[in-house]
């Protein structure tokens, strides 16, 4: 999988591709990453990508034609909107080729506050794409005839405001290199936070007692089968304490076991009951 990011500081970028689990997976032949400077593709002396919005207002706007040069470069595809060409599907097709690539078109992304939410589900969509294309913005954002002309997807992190458009990228590169294959162990994969649903139970290491606080009896017993069951009633527990949101959507797309759908009725019913059950085993 090939990472290429549009950036007016792709240094900030490069980085994080150069150290820690990522730079394995490059070396390894699992990951590609090429950064590309949005200045470079400027036509003025002073490498300008910026300037005022038509009808007024605070800030700058970054620029539609270094931006779509940079693009252009990169493989993206621009679509003729004039032709009646429409927004392509999220994963272009197979063997629609980058100029001089041989590649697969990339699947373009525009950090943007005002898209949609960037979910685990999405990362694990965004995985089993070949290329990713992000476009890091800037200022008050990007010229609008961009994303009309060549983005894919508008992702948003949250329901906040950030200044750098490279923060967001590498927040989304970095949930999404971990699910490609052979990047990291599947059995890492299997449990953690979102994972069938549910986030995930709380961990423990050495020392067994911290402070005052003593680490669970039941992780120290070696019993596997109630350390299992334990793990899953503290992930069911802490996600209807913390994320209530979801056990709802998990129940109404049936993501959730007899054993987990049993715990949920349980703790939903209050601690008493979830007690009482536990003392029936």
């Amino acid at each position: 999988m090939r990472f290429t990011v549009l950036s007016l500081f792709p240094e900030i970028i490069d980085v994080f591709f150069s150290s820690s689990i990522m730079a394995k997976a490059i070396e390894r032949g699992l990951l590609e990453y090429r950064g590309v400077n949005i200045r470079d593709f400027a036509w003025d002396k002073h490498r300008t990508c910026d300037d005022a919005p038509y009808g007024g207002g605070p800030g700058m706007l970054m620029m539609a034609e270094p931006l779509g040069r940079a693009l252009d470069s990169a493989g993206a595809r621009r679509r003729n909107l004039l032709s009646g060409d429409l927004p392509p599907e999220p994963s272009p097709a197979e063997g629609e080729s980058g100029p001089g690539t041989g590649q697969t078109r990339p699947r373009v992304i525009c950090l943007s506050p005002s898209g949609r939410p960037f979910t685990q589900e999405l990362a694990r969509e965004f995985s089993r794409e070949k290329e990713l294309l992000l476009l890091c913005g800037r200022y008050e954002g990007i010229d609008q005839r961009i994303i009309d002309l060549y983005v894919d997807d508008e992702i948003s992190l949250g329901d906040y405001v950030l200044s750098s458009g490279e923060a967001a990228a590498l927040a989304v590169i970095d949930a999404v290199y971990r699910l490609v294959d052979r990047v990291i162990t599947p059995a890492s994969l299997e449990e953690e936070s979102f994972a069938g649903g549910l986030l995930e139970y709380p961990q423990y290491t050495r020392p067994e007692v911290y402070d005052t606080l003593k680490v669970p009896e039941i992780l120290l017993s070696g019993h596997h089968e109630n350390i299992r069951r334990w793990r899953l009633k503290k992930r069911v527990e802490k996600t209807l304490a913390q994320r209530p949101d979801l056990i709802r959507r998990g129940k109404e797309r049936g993501f959730f076991d007899e054993e987990t759908r049993k715990f949920i009725e349980e703790l939903e019913d209050g601690p008493e009951t979830a007690a009482e059950s536990e003392g029936e085993k």
